[in-house]
């Protein structure tokens, strides 16, 4: 496994071994000892698992409490992934971390818990699966504004259209108004 480091420390890419021949592939997604020998000693309560259309765009989600740390990764299709820094102590406070997470460079992200989340579908579909160090807690659940003139992240909109949003993402908060840690 190699770890790579992203804009913000916190935040890293994940590249498994992958075993590769004719039939196919192998590789370990998540072990214990492997991550922990990286400096990534994490426990895990929560698996999800979602599908998403072409030009949705999920997040960025976050608790104020229960704070998550995830895992996440593409098993089909591809996303723009992004992870912001909530933590206001933090001298990387409200920058914000961006990778390609592709079902073909099976790499990983760790979000650390205090960052924002979310994610954006560049191809027809895309499977997202992620694990969670806590449990979801809805009443905690806030959602950063994902076209914040402050954060100025360069989503890469599918032909320059606007993206696919749940009611609770289109109602996001800004940087400014947003509960952090």
């Amino acid at each position: 496994m190699k770890v790579i480091d992203t804009a913000i420390p916190d935040v890293k890419i994940i590249e498994p071994r992958v075993f590769a021949d004719s039939r196919g592939f192998f590789l370990e997604s998540w072990n214990r000892e492997t991550f922990a020998s990286q400096g990534l000693d994490l426990d895990f309560v929560q698996d999800n698992h979602s599908k998403s259309t072409q030009g949705t765009l999920r997040g960025l989600h976050y608790q104020t409490e229960h704070p998550q740390g995830k895992l996440v990764r593409v098993i089909q299709g591809e996303v723009f992934d992004v992870a912001v820094d909530l933590r206001r102590d933090s001298p990387t406070f409200g920058q914000w971390a961006s990778m390609i997470l592709n079902a073909d460079n099976k790499r990983m992200a760790w979000i650390p818990p205090g960052f924002a989340h979310g994610f954006y579908v560049t191809t027809e579909t895309a499977e997202f699966q992620y694990k969670c160090t806590d449990f979801y807690h809805p009443e905690a659940e806030c959602s950063l504004r994902w076209d914040d003139a402050q954060l100025a992240i360069p989503w890469p909109l599918v032909g320059g259209a606007a993206p696919n949003l749940s009611a609770k993402d289109a109602a996001g908060l800004s940087l400014a108004d947003a509960p952090t840690y």
